[in-house]
């Protein structure tokens, strides 16, 4: 794992706890864990990791990771393979929305593959970590879109 990713993973844990009420708690206790960084990156790395702040049962405001992450898989609608990366089709005007939750996907650790993407209006090139990744990520975006497709039609039952 990089730095960032180390750090992102602690940043997740500390507003799982709860603890988060403001970006300079967040600073405060990655400093006190190791970690130095700025108030500008301590919030992208709250952006990165899709945390929002929320009032709690209590009434009192800190960081929370929503429940469910939103990933619009639906908007996969095929992917292919080559060396280390993926290059995923997507319906007009769709690729900005899917990299986006793909890059949050990879920043917390969901999609651990991935690098970064790059996107299109209807087409996202996916980039591995690994430079023979790109058969392993594109499985894992189908897995993805095919889960979600399941989901859906049960709930439509």
């Amino acid at each position: 794992m990089t730095s960032s990713e180390l750090r992102r993973s602690k940043v997740i844990s500390l507003v799982e706890s709860g603890k988060i009420h403001s970006q300079s708690d967040l600073v405060n206790l990655l400093g006190k864990a190791g970690f130095l960084v700025t108030q500008a990156t301590a919030s992208r790395d709250l952006e990165e990791i899709g945390a929002l702040r929320g009032r709690g049962n209590d009434g009192i405001a800190t960081y929370q990771l929503p429940r469910t992450q939103s990933f619009p898989a639906e908007l996969i609608l095929s992917v292919e393979s080559s060396a280390n990366m993926a290059v995923v089709r997507t319906p007009p005007g769709g690729a900005q929305l899917l990299a986006s939750a793909v890059d949050r996907a990879s920043g917390t650790g969901s999609l651990a593959l991935v690098i970064g993407t790059i996107a299109g209006d209807d087409t996202v090139l996916v980039i591995s970590k690994n430079n023979d990744g790109g058969a392993a990520l594109a499985k894992q975006l189908i897995s993805i879109a095919q889960l979600t497709s399941t989901q859906t039609r049960k709930a439509k039952k």
